[in-house]
């Protein structure tokens, strides 16, 4: 299955290279916008960030998320690409601020935060609601 919102591969479609059919689900597009491999790695970073002593943890943890952050935008934009199609700018967009989004609520460099656990679980559940009702534009 191609990562790209609009674009659906049928599984015996993918295996011979007929041209992808078909138009993504909501539920396909809360899949494809939420950067859950980015977002995974995200979590062994900090768990291992957390475990490490005699470290400046805050500061190593804004950087760790500053270029989650970058490696979200290129890896979205680079898994959701297809020849002859516009760039996934939209798709990028949406997945860097989904991550951004998922390390809030997650805690992260945001740990010290007012508020946070509750702020960040009721964005998260917005976030990951609303955007997949946004379609990108095709080219």
């Amino acid at each position: 299955m191609s990562r790209r919102i609009g674009v659906v591969w049928p599984k015996a479609q993918a295996a011979t290279g007929v041209p992808p059919v078909g138009v993504d689900t909501y539920f396909d597009k809360v899949f494809k916008y939420i950067p859950a491999d980015i977002v995974g790695a995200w979590v062994a970073v900090t768990g291992l960030i957390s475990s490490a002593r005699g470290i400046p943890r805050q500061t190593i943890l804004w950087v760790a998320f500053g270029i989650g952050l970058i490696l979200t935008a290129w890896w979205t934009w680079k898994q959701a690409a297809v020849p002859g199609r516009r760039p996934p700018a939209t798709q990028a967009i949406i997945s860097t601020g989904a991550f951004a989004v998922w390390v809030f609520a997650l805690g992260g460099p945001f740990q010290f935060v007012p508020g946070r656990e509750v702020y960040g679980s009721l964005l998260l559940i917005l976030y990951t609601l609303v955007v997949a009702l946004i379609d990108p534009r095709e080219g």
